[in-house]
């Protein structure tokens, strides 16, 4: 009974997230409430247990992450970086593009995805602005550079934390791991960029002329705070990559980068407050227990024993469908809770085909992030870039962003089928 209950509750959730009727905090919170009402949790299942309470590692290392990037955006390095990319691409409008798409996707590496777009976005239509092109075309192709290069790292994409989290995979785990098929993808990206948007690259020389007259520097609010800011978080991905000889947690670092770079920078504490993302934090917890009362009822580990028999225990199979099938779920559905969802099932296969089985963490975190460029609400930074649009005049419908998703996504995701074979089953 109380099987079908969590099953319930979650169903429903989802379906209110995924159609957008209620705001998706108050959804989640709601079912975490009501597993919790119906006694299907406790307070310790909730707070204390790893298998079915609420991921701290997740919430503390993007809590982290935030008050950093809280920090750094008031220098204008990102400001600085997008007039100087324009500047060095001469006003050419499609050099503009791949060179602010390049910035967003190591930056979306680096830090996280929906920050960069955050920080990218504003700076991007001051830029379209003076050219005088239209600024859609490079808003999506920013954002979809972003859930490209996201995958890359632990920190890149929320998906990837929660898988993270559960797998105990490392920031160099995903670095090795998805570094190099991500390379390839960026540069496949760039010669799509150039077909999808090939309407957009109309040249005025006059406007470039406006370009180049810009002064990137007078961007640089503060120089020896932005000195000291790069430090720091170039110290916080240093010790990201050390974890195995640190031996300590991303979330531990994250927390101790962002307490010197706030007492570094003497920011009030409003200031690097207002940019945590309080919503995002609430909702992951939402999601984690009522994700955790279908752990603890053992609907998951039925669910992960059905798919181990209908694959005939074939891993290639498995890792196959894993894909294709979390790239098309993640493109109905935001990909964060897909993946939190999808998490405990996947341990549950991995530790079924022993070693080996590590292969399905990454088909799940190349799926869901890469399926996530497909549609409008396939992931949070989508969501993010849609309302900056808006807000600003450009609006970008649906389907006006499907349709130039949907085919990166098919195409980065068809590319990883290739890769995912030859490493871990040709050459493994």
């Amino acid at each position: 009974m109380t099987a079908a209950l969590s099953v319930a509750v979650f169903a429903v959730a989802y379906v209110l997230i995924a159609s957008e009727k209620l705001n998706r905090v108050v959804v989640a919170v709601g079912g975490a409430a009501v597993v919790a009402a119906l006694g299907i949790v406790g307070a310790d299942d909730i707070f204390y247990s790893h298998d079915t309470g609420i991921d701290w590692n997740v919430i503390f290392l993007l809590f982290g992450m935030m008050i950093i990037v809280g920090v750094l955006r008031p220098t204008g390095v990102f400001e600085y970086l997008a007039i100087w990319a324009a500047k060095r691409a001469r006003g050419r409008p499609y050099r503009v593009m791949v060179l602010l798409t390049a910035i967003t996707a190591v930056a979306s590496a680096g830090l996280d995805n929906v920050t960069t777009v955050l920080l990218i976005a504003p700076v991007t239509l001051l830029v379209c602005d003076r050219l005088n092109v239209n600024p859609i075309p490079y808003l999506i192709a920013e954002v979809l550079a972003s859930n490209i290069g996201g995958t890359a790292t632990l920190i890149g994409d929320p998906p990837n934390i929660i898988i993270g989290s559960r797998a105990g995979l490392t920031f160099n785990d995903f670095v090795v791991h998805l570094g190099p098929i991500v390379v390839v993808m960026m540069a496949v990206f760039f010669g799509l960029i150039r077909f999808l948007f090939r309407d957009a690259f109309r040249y005025d020389p006059d406007r470039a002329a406006e370009v180049m007259a810009l002064n990137e520097r007078e961007a640089i609010e503060d120089p020896r705070l932005l000195v000291r800011c790069l430090i720091v978080v170039g110290a916080v991905l240093v010790a990201f990559t050390l974890h195995s000889v640190l031996h300590v947690d991303a979330s531990i670092i994250a927390l101790l980068g962002a307490a010197v770079i706030v007492a570094i920078s003497r920011s009030r504490t409003e200031q690097f407050l207002r940019d945590v993302e309080w919503e995002s934090l609430v909702f992951f917890m939402g999601l984690f227990i009522m994700v955790g009362a279908m752990v603890k009822t053992g609907v998951i580990a039925a669910v992960a024993d059905w798919a181990t028999e209908a694959t005939g225990g074939n891993l290639l199979l498995a890792t196959n469908v894993l894909l294709v099938a979390s790239g098309v779920l993640s493109a109905v559905v935001d990909n964060i809770p897909y993946v939190a969802t999808m998490a405990p099932l996947v341990q549950q296969l991995t530790e079924g085909y022993g070693p080996e089985g590590q292969v399905l963490w990454w088909a799940l975190a190349l799926g869901a992030d890469l399926g996530g460029n497909a549609t409008a609400i396939g992931a949070s930074a989508n969501v993010v870039v849609l309302g900056i649009a808006k807000r600003n005049g450009h609006p970008i419908t649906f389907w006006q962003f499907t349709k130039y998703g949907i085919v990166v996504a098919a195409v980065t995701i068809l590319m990883c089928v290739p890769y995912l074979w030859l490493r871990y089953f040709v050459f493994a």
